[in-house]
């Protein structure tokens, strides 16, 4: 699509021309990555066509794994507020808005 899309056009680099000739030793590498971390307690492989998807699933699937238990906080109390009759709040400037 990047070579077809003038609006993807921008995204292709040189690096990913040069890249092309190389995909089979990039897929054997991810194939040895694979077979190194692909371990019984790890077994978690994410489909990441879409990859805000796929960002989605694996942040979910990671917060999964978390024991999350009720957190006891203590009460915040607050100090009385003190008042100062010189200070003056003057109109916000609308550019700050």
């Amino acid at each position: 699509m990047r070579i077809q899309d003038p609006l993807k056009r921008w995204k292709l680099s040189l690096m990913d021309v040069q890249a092309r000739s190389r995909w089979e030793q990039y897929a054997t590498a991810k194939e040895a990555m694979l077979q190194h971390t692909y371990l019984p307690d790890s077994r978690c492989i994410v489909d990441a066509v879409d990859k805000k998807r796929a960002r989605l699933n694996c942040i979910s699937h990671l917060l999964d794994q978390i024991p999350y238990r009720e957190v006891q906080h203590e009460p915040v109390l607050l100090p009385p507020r003190v008042h100062n009759p010189d200070y003056h709040r003057g109109p916000i400037p609308p550019e700050m808005f």
